[in-house]
């Protein structure tokens, strides 16, 4: 009988409660050809330990046991990928994602390895800041997160704002590309320095391809794109939209960024901003697909990727 996979997060829970179901859909994402390879001395000749779902090499120099867990966001940790899985579904679909002490309570674990596990999700959804070129339609537009400066207390202020609202915030570069009609548009981020034009124009360059079409406001910082792109500006000090040129397809994304900042998260280490940025653009790339299809996209992303408990703290360092 073919295995139905689940479309709700109902049915994941339950279609994911089974240890051996889990183990085998990650052989089918570690290994979609068959073909069971061990990770240390890359060997073929592998037998299987049913009873404890685990591998083992049978290369006389080598004897290794592994799990399906090596090699993937997973490895090291102790939580089931019983626990994993459901996570995994529910911050691939929850509009506005799920914060580490939310989901400490609904899985029972400690907020600490809750923050761990989102954090290692998010990786598994980062397909790439700068991908392959695109070519067509851009919009391009830049956004400050951090503290408001009117909700601050005015030492804080004092000590913190010295210049304009943007002094101390940190800075994410966007790129849209408008809908063609057969794709629905699609957004890629960068965490920035600043906005001089240098730091725009290399942002630009590594998305879209020489000849599109890239639309932006009247910051000095644009200028010049005009040697690669056929680019149009918009004065939003005169009127936000003049026919099909504007940057409101980035303003949009800027609010569902911002909604989850601010609302699901509320505060955010700006050396963890890019990892937040990864999780609200897949979700808005991924949008046209179902639940099933988002969660797939994520499990496809597990593989090849890791991030140690210590490598966060000493980025929070």
């Amino acid at each position: 009988m073919q295995d139905t996979q689940p479309q709700s997060l109902t049915e994941a829970v339950l279609h994911f409660s089974d240890p051996d179901v889990c183990h085998k859909h990650m052989v089918g994402i570690k290994w979609p050809d068959g073909n069971i390879v061990c990770p240390e001395c890359g060997g073929e000749k592998v037998g299987e330990i049913k009873s404890r779902r685990m591998f083992q090499c049978k290369t006389t120099e080598c004897r290794k046991q592994f799990s399906t867990k090596v090699g993937t966001i997973f490895e090291d940790s102790a939580l089931s990928l019983s626990k994993w899985f459901v996570v995994i579904w529910l911050i691939a679909n929850c509009k506005n994602g799920a914060s580490s002490c939310e989901l400490s309570r609904a899985i029972l674990v400690t907020q600490k390895s809750a923050w761990h596990m989102l954090h290692r999700i998010r990786l598994a959804m980062q397909t790439g800041s700068f991908r392959k070129p695109l070519k067509g339609v851009f919009k391009s537009d830049e956004t400050f997160i951090g503290g408001v400066a009117k909700n601050m207390h005015k030492d804080k202020k004092a000590k913190k704002i010295k210049g304009t609202g943007g002094t101390g915030k940190a800075i994410v570069h966007g790129v849209l590309k408008r809908s063609d009609g057969d794709h629905p548009s699609e957004v890629r981020l960068a965490v920035v320095l600043n906005q001089k034009r240098a730091t725009l124009h290399r942002t630009i360059k590594r998305n879209v391809k020489k000849g599109s079409v890239v639309y932006t406001d009247k910051l000095a910082s644009y200028k010049g794109l005009d040697t690669d792109y056929i680019h149009d500006v918009i004065d939003h000090a005169v009127r936000y939209v003049e026919g099909l040129v504007h940057t409101n397809g980035m303003e949009n994304f800027w609010s569902l960024l911002k909604r989850i900042l601010r609302g699901t998260y509320v505060s955010v280490g700006p050396q963890h901003l890019m990892r937040y940025c990864d999780e609200e653009a897949f979700r808005f790339n991924e949008r046209k697909g179902n639940d099933a299809d988002r969660f797939g996209e994520v499990m496809n992303g597990v593989v090849g990727k890791r991030l140690t408990y210590s490598q966060l703290v000493s980025e929070t360092a």
